[in-house]
């Protein structure tokens, strides 16, 4: 999302919480995938306790879209005790299929608590709203990323 000098080419990537708030976030190159920094921004999130004390770092699940779907990232998410909520591409299927036994068993994916997902896209609708975000005129990463974290303080404050 946002432009560079280059055209279209960063993207944003963020975990939040229930409530559209965001955790940690990242900028990437807009021509690089997704999956490879979801390590990165899962090391980065942390959620406050209400009550005070040391901030979460292991929530309940972790929800993605299909774009995150890798061996990789599901051995973080099972290493740190973390439910994957992520479906599986169907070339991914198709290609344990043809393996037959060696292919690995499926993926446990859960559609109930799929549809809770909605959060992250009304997430990103919200920074789409701030010009400064969507249109990205900032010629620095720097100065973007100091943009796209004072956007999300901003909505911290409104909640």
């Amino acid at each position: 999302m946002g432009r560079s000098r280059g055209g279209l080419s960063t993207k944003i990537q963020h975990a939040c919480d229930g409530k559209d708030s965001r955790l940690a976030m990242s900028l990437g190159p807009g021509a690089g995938g997704d999956s490879p920094m979801f390590p990165v921004v899962m090391e980065a999130a942390r959620a406050p306790r209400l009550g005070g004390g040391r901030a979460r770092t292991r929530p309940d699940a972790a929800m993605g879209d299909k774009a995150y779907s890798s061996r990789a990232n599901r051995a973080i998410l099972r290493d740190r005790g973390i439910k994957a909520v992520i479906p599986e591409p169907s070339d991914q299927i198709g290609h344990a299929k043809r393996r037959g036994s060696r292919g690995g068993r499926p993926v446990n994916f859960d559609s109930e608590t799929y549809k809770g997902r909605t959060t992250v896209e009304r997430s990103f609708s919200l920074s789409k709203q701030w010009r400064g975000i969507a249109t990205r005129f900032d010629k620095l990463t720097l100065t973007y990323r100091a943009g796209v974290i004072l956007y999300a303080v901003v909505i911290w404050l409104r909640q």
